[in-house]
């Protein structure tokens, strides 16, 4: 069952979500990907974009976990290994760049109790790692078909 169909008769304490996103030729074909865990559940979501850049990814993963956890109504602990995402978010640093995305995040964090967690990229934690990986294959997917 979908993890996001299962939030509509579970209210979940601490959800942990891991996102990343991945570019080729920066702007170029690119994928998102993102899991969600909780307990002893995972599930992985992806997508992606024929033409857009990596920062447009790293966000996309977040705004598309924060849609399937619409009924979530706990902490959201969002992982990212992008200090872009993770500043910008918070309103740590100005957000200049890709307004259109962020209106759209501001949208769906609304009501949201989010806590945000840096990881290091490629530093071995298996989530990260896992969303480094589906990330690459659908931007690899978008790459072959440009």
């Amino acid at each position: 069952m979908l993890f996001g169909v299962r939030m509509a008769t579970t209210t979940l304490s601490v959800v942990q979500v891991y996102t990343d996103g991945s570019c080729f030729k920066n702007p170029g074909p690119g994928g998102w990907a993102f899991v969600v865990v909780h307990d002893d559940h995972i599930d992985s979501f992806t997508g992606g974009e024929l033409y857009t850049t990596n920062n447009r990814m790293e966000l996309r993963a977040v705004i598309e976990a924060l849609h399937v956890l619409k009924l979530c109504t706990g902490v959201i602990e969002v992982y990212t290994d992008s200090l872009w995402v993770l500043n910008c978010a918070q309103r740590l640093w100005k957000r200049n760049a890709n307004l259109d995305m962020w209106s759209e995040y501001d949208s769906v964090a609304s009501g949201k109790t989010l806590n945000w967690k840096w990881v290091r990229g490629h530093s071995g934690n298996k989530y990260n790692e896992l969303v480094d990986k589906l990330a690459r294959k659908k931007a690899e997917f978008y790459n072959n078909i440009y």
